[in-house]
């Protein structure tokens, strides 16, 4: 997280609270029991948050279920494949519009002059996340020529020497 940017060591200005964090341990097993992997994530509490003071908006949209059937409808009427796409961490390169300070988690160390965290990258569990995700997401598709649906903001589409259409669906989910 730290490599990330994802936070920057701060002082708590007066007037503000630092929400709580926790981490949140889970085992990956394989199909046959086995453990394949040990996962860790640092969630906020984001029940903490107050609107108004460290976060505004929460809406983030999820594709419309016909949006999907049509994309495969259309894929399949033309034999285009479909592939799939996970961004691993995507909430981590979310960037914060509001000021959210946290507690420093167990594990990480600071110099003393510092008492909190201030979140430049949303985290996990914090109200914002989703739509802070989304917004870095849809800059980034519209940026390399993706145009946002007039249907479904879910829905990206890219024009290609004129003939060639490619579609592009989002669906933000945690774990």
């Amino acid at each position: 997280m730290r490599l990330r940017g994802v936070f920057r060591a701060a002082k708590l200005p007066n007037g503000q609270r630092a929400i709580g964090t926790k981490w949140v341990f889970k085992i990956k097993r394989k199909a046959d029991g086995s453990i394949e992997k040990y996962k860790a994530r640092l969630v906020a509490k984001g029940f903490r948050q107050k609107y108004g003071i460290n976060y505004t908006e929460t809406f983030s949209p999820v594709v419309k279920y016909v949006t999907l059937r049509m994309v495969i409808a259309i894929s399949k009427y033309f034999g285009w494949p479909i592939d799939q796409l996970d961004v691993v961490t995507a909430f981590l390169f979310g960037v914060m519009n509001e000021q959210v300070f946290c507690v420093i988690p167990e594990g990480v160390e600071l110099d003393s002059t510092f008492d909190c965290l201030e979140l430049v990258k949303a985290i996990y569990d914090l109200k914002q996340a989703s739509r802070v995700w989304n917004e870095t997401f849809d800059e980034f598709e519209c940026s390399i020529g993706f145009q946002v649906s007039g249907f479904d903001p879910c829905l990206y589409i890219k024009t290609s020497d004129g003939h060639c259409v490619l579609y592009w669906s989002t669906w933000t989910t945690s774990w």
